[in-house]
């Protein structure tokens, strides 16, 4: 029998058939024993072939098909280990908010660099524009505007409001959509507001912290009435890029990929080289300072990074 992940625990995954029937299945031990540094060998997304057990209702995973793609990250407790979030991925929409919490731009950079390498495309959704003042405003949009000029597709949006959810729901339909971000920007809510009938616990942002609680504790996949589905994740506090060599970094910036052609040196790293057209780039503010120290911290590769603040 065949089907697809739709929510894994670390012990348990949850098979979807193409009848929409629910299987509890676990995996053989084998998949933990081929040198997999992941911490979940199975994750949601997964396409996956199963048997059910004698006289059992659960299921055995016996096969993963090859993923078209996958978003990854550095366990945060483990940095020799790896996390796949989601895998089978049409569109990853990332969830900002300048405000209750903020979200630091090397978060964004580093998500928006993976899913480059995996060649998923991605949306920067900034929620609780209804709440903000109007310095949080003008921050907003001076973020989005570095964003979009690298040509990210940047959208406002308010779960209170409804601002642009219609717009959001139509870009969902009949994809497969993952939804991330830090605990606390409203990803649940907001979820909610798209497929009322998930009705996803919610939680405060507390107030002591600006941080938000989680109330995501796995992935999980959900069928959506209008088409598609959509990949809830816990919030993400820290998001350690995997697997990148320095020499590839700047081809996961498309603005460094772009100016980089120019450079004197074919091996440029963009640091200190003379004839650097990417730095050149920077000083005309043709490409954002804080993109490009984004692309310089993910060079250096700092294990103890940490997404937000606190």
């Amino acid at each position: 029998m065949q089907g697809i992940v739709t929510k894994s625990t670390g012990s348990w995954y949850t098979v979807r058939t193409s009848e929409g029937k629910h299987t509890e299945c676990r995996i053989r031990g084998r998949f933990r024993m081929e040198g997999i540094k992941n911490t979940n060998p199975v994750s949601v997304g997964d396409m996956v072939t199963f048997e059910l057990e004698p006289q059992k209702e659960n299921g055995v995973i016996t096969h993963i098909a090859p993923r078209k793609n996958y978003i990854i990250r550095r366990s945060v407790n483990l940095s020799k280990q790896t996390h796949i979030i989601a895998a089978n991925i049409d569109q990853a929409f990332l969830l900002v908010t300048v405000a209750n919490p903020v979200t630091l731009t090397a978060f964004i950079d580093r998500f928006l660099a993976t899913a480059e390498a995996y060649s998923i495309p991605a949306i920067l959704l900034f929620n609780k524009v209804d709440s903000y003042d109007d310095k949080q405003l003008d921050e907003k949009e001076q973020l989005k505007s570095v964003y979009e000029m690298v040509g990210y597709n940047c959208i406002d949006v308010s779960a209170v409001s409804g601002e642009n959810i219609d717009f959001v729901t139509e870009l969902m339909k009949d994809k497969v959509s993952l939804f991330s971000g830090h605990s606390g920007v409203g990803k649940s809510t907001l979820i909610n507001l798209i497929e009322p009938n998930l009705n996803l616990k919610t939680a405060e942002v507390t107030e002591q912290h600006g941080l938000g609680q989680h109330t995501t504790t796995f992935a999980e996949m959900f069928e959506l009435s209008f088409g598609g589905f959509i990949i809830d994740t816990p919030g993400i506090k820290g998001f350690g890029v995997v697997d990148f060599e320095k020499e590839e970094v700047g081809d996961y910036f498309p603005e460094i990929f772009q100016f980089k052609q120019h450079c004197k040196f074919n091996n440029c790293l963009h640091l200190e080289e003379p004839g650097c057209a990417v730095l050149e780039a920077v000083e005309n503010d043709e490409i954002a300072f804080s993109r490009y120290r984004s692309y310089v911290q993910m060079l250096e590769q700092d294990e103890n990074y940490r997404g937000v603040s606190g």
